[in-house]
């Protein structure tokens, strides 16, 4: 995108032994002036600004200019010719510039600023000419030549602005009122010093050269130095102007118009120059980098870039994808386009619907009075008939096309489409969720509703004037300037020139930028006090754990450490196709046997009959060693066994293996393990759950029914303890 046009800037400063004078506890205004210099120089750099600065100082002891001769502009140093502003234009005025030790009268040093900027920019282009001059007016002025300079400012277009220590209208009630008003809100904050005889004639020159210059705006353009580090405060963002981008947009195959587009709105990123150097020498060339390519093999053997090929992972394989294949597999367009696919109403198009990372203006080609009048027929009807467009957008031959919304946007000034970019079916996320109308918990009084309509019309940013009809707006997004570059630049200036200390704490304005307006934060503290009210918080007490049948046949050994608690309840969440595509698992082990089953039924060619047979042979082992901690683990295995026939149709091996198993419990004298299953609800898979089997919802509650209960007593566990008597604890 290309800048806008570049400026030409003299920074006239002066360094005159008046400027260094403060009183006790106050910063000089020569201090002063360097800071605002220094914040103007950042603001210049961070935002890659083409404007050319030079720096011009008077009251120095010597003297170093084209005009010198004689007597005359003595005491006047060009310390810096026109160029881009750098970190050494910002390190000359932090530690160069010094207090001098004569004085020099400041029309002299704006004739001498005049000078430079005709010389330095003949025969060159620059779109404005400007002179900042920061004194104190302490020095003596002599106005013989004020009619020469006004006349020549306005001959050559040069613009002058004056930064002042003081209000420029600090010794009378005279002059531009916005002036007046602009300078009474620093007012209060200068101290209460009065000015001296010197100062005030200095003053009376500047209102005069001023007003002469522009009779309404002139004294609007004399600052201080407080008023200017508050406005100097944020860094200055990149001045861009779009480019055009010229195209077709064309309806049918019959109506064509000549059209132009720009940038309207698109995210500003932060440019990544990082570089990497050594800590030392801070030197880019004596850090060399070097990619070396190797099998993962023991040897680590190397090989040649030109013998590797990009692979994409499908599943458990690699699929080898070179740069030709993924040059074919691009979409190929024509050329650019701008194609009008038909036309929607404007309420289909919701507001959530808008993505991307820009959006266009659309306008009418140039100089083209038959685009001209199509065009603003096209986006009249649209907006007559309350319609928008549907697009088709490719910004040229290399890029994926898009399809967007066009819809008319008329103002007074002119008339354009503005293009968004829509989403694909992908690109949707469609959620459900409960309503909270069918839940009378969740329904609120009359007053509750009251109470939340007053909170949010006192936290109205946009507020009407008195008459009714003008808007204030308290919250202006679009003169927010991003907190991160902000602070970025922050740290990035304090680094430069302060390498070995921390980065500085945030500075105040940069958190102040999102807080919410000060006349809304005292608006809604009654409304807020009122909600509060009328929506109590109260704790809500811990529920009763319920206990599980882990809980009821744990281990009764007090003295070695408690066994962690398997975790079965989120078992998809863990598995993973990073697992799966280890290729290390070729059998169902006896530490984690329910992943090793998951990952063996999904790898490639698996048999799921032969795998279940090594989880079933797994699960009598556990039966067979018995004790609560085996126990859990075959019902941790049995749990996946289930999951997993279900979403892969394999529901009657599982039934099979459970009715096997029952009677395998039975015959066994396992019922405490047999407790655990009808505790955890396993049962057999029904039709509801799966469609190949053929069970139905009673059958498997029956298959569940206990057996009645006949007496006699059960056979210890390895563990000591009853069953029966930990149920009748229970």
């Amino acid at each position: 995108m290309a800048r806008s046009g570049k400026a030409a800037i003299v920074l006239c400063l002066d360094v005159g032994f008046p400027m260094s004078n403060s009183a006790f506890g106050e910063e000089s205004s020569l201090e002063q002036a360097k800071k605002v210099m220094t914040k103007f120089v950042q603001r210049q750099v961070f935002a890659e600004s083409k404007d050319e600065v030079a720096v011009v100082l008077f009251g120095t002891g010597g003297t170093r200019n084209a005009l010198a001769s004689g007597d005359q502009y003595q005491n006047i140093t060009v310390h810096r010719s026109l160029m881009l502003p750098d970190f050494d234009l910002l390190e000359d005025i932090q530690d160069t510039i010094k207090p001098g030790s004569e004085q020099a009268d400041f029309l002299d040093a704006i004739i001498v600023c005049m000078d430079l900027l005709q010389n330095e920019t003949l025969g060159k282009k620059y779109e404005k000419r400007h002179i900042e001059l920061f004194t104190d007016l302490s020095s003596p002025v002599s106005e013989d030549q004020l009619e020469i300079i006004i006349a020549n400012l306005k001959k050559t277009g040069i613009s002058i602005q004056f930064f002042l220590p003081f209000p420029g209208d600090v010794d009378d009630g005279g002059g531009d009122t916005s002036a007046s008003e602009r300078s009474q809100m620093h007012r209060n904050s200068f101290p209460k010093k009065a000015l001296t005889e010197q100062q005030k004639e200095g003053i009376h020159v500047v209102r005069k050269l001023m007003h002469t210059l522009d009779e309404e705006g002139g004294l609007e353009e004399i600052y201080t130095f407080r008023e200017s580090l508050e406005r100097l405060s944020m860094f200055k963002k990149i001045e861009r102007r779009p480019m055009a981008w010229p195209c077709q947009l064309t309806i049918g195959s019959n109506l064509s118009i000549r059209i132009v587009a720009y940038k309207s709105v698109t995210e500003e990123k932060v440019k990544k120059i990082w570089t990497v150097v050594d800590a030392k020498t801070l030197r880019k060339d004596d850090v060399q980098k070097e990619t070396v390519y190797c099998l993962n093999d023991d040897d680590e053997t190397e090989v040649q870039k030109d013998d590797t090929i990009q692979g994409f992972r499908y599943g458990s394989d690699i699929v080898p994808f070179s740069k030709e294949d993924e040059e074919q597999m691009k979409y190929k367009t024509e050329a650019k386009c701008f194609s009008v696919l038909g036309f929607s109403r404007s309420s289909q198009i919701q507001r959530h619907y808008y993505m991307g990372n820009q959006v266009l203006k659309v306008f009418a080609a140039k100089d083209d009075e038959n685009a001209a009048v199509a065009f603003s027929a096209l986006v009249h009807a649209l907006d007559e008939l309350k319609v928008v467009a549907i697009v088709r957008y490719a910004y040229d031959r290399r890029c994926n096309p898009q399809v967007g919304v066009a819809f008319p946007y008329i103002k007074d000034a002119y008339e354009c489409l503005i293009y968004v970019q829509l989403p694909y079916m992908e690109d949707l996320r469609q959620y459900l969720f409960s309503s909270l109308k069918n839940n009378k918990k969740c329904i609120p009084t009359a007053d509750q509703l009251s109470a939340v309509d007053s909170l949010i019309d006192s936290m109205n940013l946009v507020c009407e004037d008195d008459d009714g009809e003008t808007f204030e707006d308290l919250f202006k997004p679009s003169k927010i300037p991003n907190p991160h570059f902000q602070r970025l630049y922050q740290c990035l200036q304090h680094k430069a020139f302060h390498p070995n200390e921390p980065l500085p704490p945030i500075e105040q304005h940069i958190l102040e930028m999102l807080e919410m307006p000060r006349v809304v934060k005292e608006r809604c503290q009654a409304p807020l006090e009122k909600v509060k009210a009328l929506f109590p918080l109260r704790e809500v007490g811990k529920k009763k754990e319920e206990k599980t049948a882990q809980d009821i046949f744990k281990d009764n050994s007090e003295d070695g450490p408690k066994p962690k608690k398997l975790k079965i309840e989120d078992e998809e969440g863990s598995f993973s196709i990073m697992k799966l595509a280890e290729g290390n698992v070729t059998s169902v082990g006896s530490v984690n046997p329910g992943e090793d089953f998951r990952i063996l039924v999904r790898q490639k060619n698996a048999d799921f009959k032969d795998v279940s047979q090594q989880l079933i042979n797994r699960i009598d082992q556990f039966l067979e060693n018995k004790g609560s901690r085996y126990y859990m683990k075959g019902i941790n295995c049995i749990r996946v066994f289930r999951e997993e026939a279900i979403k892969l149709s394999k529901v009657q091996c599982f039934n099979d293996f459970l009715q096997a198993l029952k009677s395998k419990v039975e015959d066994k004298a396992l019922a405490d393990f047999w407790e655990i299953v009808i505790q955890d609800r396993i049962s057999l898979i029904t039709k509801d759950e799966a469609e190949g089997s053929l069970v139905t919802s009673e059958e498997a509650e029956k298959f569940l029914a206990p057996k009645e209960k006949k007496n006699e007593t059960l056979p210890p566990t390895d563990e000591g303890g009853d069953v029966d008597d930990l149920l009748d604890m229970m």
